[in-house]
């Protein structure tokens, strides 16, 4: 009797959970992205990014900083400047009105070493992914990258049940994904746009 109770529960949240799912709005696939979008992306610096700072004639204050994770770097001459959230030229433009207090009409240049971006923009692969992690997020960034930056998914997924969470006009939203339509039938319709803070959920499929 426990067995056939354990089977029939089984089925029951199996069902229920794909029913769930498929009450889901689908993500619509990737639009065209114009040259316009991609020109207009700005990088925003992140917690944990390498930065080289270059001010022009002054060799003793060019330097190389890692940004904590607080999001604040320390230069000469300059402790704890808030960094994160900023452009490279924003964060430039900052450095040099702090140096002008000791310096006369500084040149500052911040070029980012490496990347990893503001830690609430990070995408979020967890479950059923070869290797579940967060990515830094990237302009133009679609479902089918993260998935090769993840390894794809595991035997055990339950692709086409999948779903991604984000924030839309300050409201939680879960969409459905097709993974398997895309992964293992190739349908490129089911890539997606990945949206800055996205959480990607892969379900272990029932057997």
């Amino acid at each position: 009797m426990k067995i056939k109770t354990l089977v029939y529960l089984a089925g029951f949240f199996a069902a229920f959970g794909l029913a769930g799912c498929e009450s889901l709005e689908t993500l619509p696939s990737v639009p065209v992205v114009s040259e316009k979008d991609k020109a207009n992306a700005e990088y925003r610096v992140g917690s944990d990014d390498s930065l080289q700072i270059f001010v022009w004639r002054n060799r003793e204050l060019s330097t190389s900083v890692s940004v904590r994770p607080d999001g604040r770097i320390t230069i000469p001459l300059i402790e704890d400047l808030l960094a994160t959230g900023k452009t490279p030229t924003e964060l430039a433009r900052v450095i040099e009105k702090e140096l002008g207090k000791y310096i006369q009409d500084p040149i500052v240049t911040v070029i980012v070493r490496r990347f990893v971006g503001p830690f609430a923009d990070r995408v979020r692969i967890v479950g059923e992914a070869a290797r579940p992690q967060a990515l830094p997020y990237r302009s133009t960034m679609t479902l089918l990258d993260v998935m090769i930056s993840v390894g794809g998914i595991t035997e055990f997924a339950a692709g086409n049940n999948a779903t991604i969470t984000r924030i839309v006009e300050g409201e939680q939203k879960t969409y459905r994904i097709l993974l398997d339509d895309l992964l293992r039938g190739g349908n490129m319709k089911a890539n997606v746009k990945i949206m800055p803070g996205d959480v990607i959920v892969i379900p272990e499929a029932w057997f």
